[in-house]
Parts: structure tokens; C-alpha cells; sequence
């Protein structure tokens, strides 16, 4: 089956695209946006592993599902398009990142920069109708999602894993720990952040692990 995605993870994940589950939710998803509004645009759904080939991958940032309003999703979790006010979580990352690294709030919440210097943002489920949160979790995503995981611990080393609250922790047990760094904290979410993400230093201890193993470093 041909999906049109970045070529260092179409070689990888080639022998995913043919399997049942992966044509049963594609039909899935190309219903929904027929009949639906649904995020991100398709062009954008894969946008995450365009942005951050395989080669250049050093750190995995993992989200549930992409934005649901209007004009925010764009294919790498947490992130939003230029001109959209950031959401509250992504607020809170940028007040840790101040409190780590000591830098100021960026302009506007595109993490499109970030991608691109080798952080893969991978929301566990790719494509999300309008309004309506959840709502093709369970349809195929997180068996795909989960594969990805498993070739970036399989095939490389020294990539570090944030997970951020209870959902994210849970692909723990899909990555080798003796390879790779794991970071995990409670959620930035306003509902949570106060209960161990503010204050967690993941930006600072990231880098600090990247270059200990000889790595560049992420301008966050």
C-alpha cells in the first residue's frame, strides 16, 4: 500500500502499511474525512515523520490526540499553526522550558523548529474530528503508533522518550531502557501540571543526555 510519507520511514514501516489493520483504518479514516471535518488537513497527517527523518531522530515527544478546533492541528502534538493562539499545555511547556533553560516564550506555539532539529512529535493517534476528542482513538493509530515506537527502540540508541502523564507512560514498556533515556513527569495540562511537570527539568536533562552520548543538543 503507498502512503506518502518522508522515504527513511517509508523503507521502515513498509511492511506496516500492508498489514489488515493498517488498510482497515485507512478506508476508516478517508470515510471520515469525506463525511466529516477532520484534523489535521490529509496532507499534514504524516506531517510529524516529514519533518524529522529517521537518521535524525534524537528524542521522541508523545501526545494522545491532535487539536480538535479550528485551524490548530498540524500534524506534531502539542504544536499549532503560526497565527493560533498556543493551547494551555502548551503554555506550560513553554513556562518549564523558562524555568529550566531560561529562555522566553516564543512568539507563537509552531514546534515545526523543533521537528526539525530531530524531535519526532507523535501524537498516538494521527487523525481526530472536529469538536469531538477521542474520537478515532481505537481505529488502528495506536497500533501503528505503537510499531513506530518499537523500530526507533529497536533500531537506534541513545534517543530519549518523554512521556508526559499517565497515557504516554504507559509506551514505556515498548522501549528498551538499557538503550535509550526515558523521561516521564505528570501531564502539562492545567488540570495536572502542578503535580510534577513544572519543575521536571526534561528540557535540561534531555540535552544533558544527548551530549553525554555525544549527540547535539535541541535549541528548545
Amino acid at each position: 500500500m503507498q502512503v506518502k510519507i518522508e522515504n527513511s520511514w517509508a523503507l521502515r514501516l513498509h511492511d506496516e502499511f500492508n498489514k489488515p489493520y493498517f488498510i482497515e483504518l485507512t478506508q476508516f479514516v478517508k470515510e471520515e474525512y469525506r463525511i466529516a471535518t477532520v484534523f489535521p488537513p490529509g496532507k499534514e497527517i504524516f506531517r510529524a515523520f516529514d519533518c524529522c527523518t529517521f537518521d535524525e531522530l534524537r528524542v521522541v515527544i508523545l501526545g494522545q490526540d491532535p487539536y480538535h478546533g479550528a485551524g490548530q492541528a498540524h500534524g506534531l502534538c502539542f504544536s499549532v499553526n503560526q497565527g493560533i493562539k498556543p493551547p494551555p499545555s502548551l503554555v506550560n511547556i513553554f513556562k518549564e522550558i523558562k524555568r529550566d533553560l531560561g529562555k522566553e516564550m516564543p512568539p507563537h506555539g509552531d514546534l515545526t523548529r523543533w521537528a526539525n532539529q530531530g524531535v519526532l512529535l507523535l501524537n498516538a493517534t494521527l487523525t481526530v474530528r472536529e469538536s469531538s476528542p477521542g474520537s478515532h482513538q481505537k481505529k488502528g493509530w495506536e497500533t501503528f503508533t505503537d510499531a513506530v515506537i518499537k523500530k526507533i527502540s529497536e533500531e537506534k540508541e541513545h534517543v530519549v522518550f518523554i512521556l508526559w502523564g499517565a497515557y504516554a507512560q504507559k509506551k514505556t514498556e515498548l522501549i528498551n531502557t538499557e538503550k535509550h533515556l526515558i523521561l516521564s513527569s505528570a501531564h502539562p495540562s492545567p488540570f495536572s501540571a502542578d503535580r510534577g511537570f513544572f519543575g521536571n527539568k526534561h528540557f535540561s536533562k534531555a540535552n544533558a543526555y544527548l551530549k553525554q552520548n555525544g549527540l547535539t543538543e535541541i535549541n528548545w
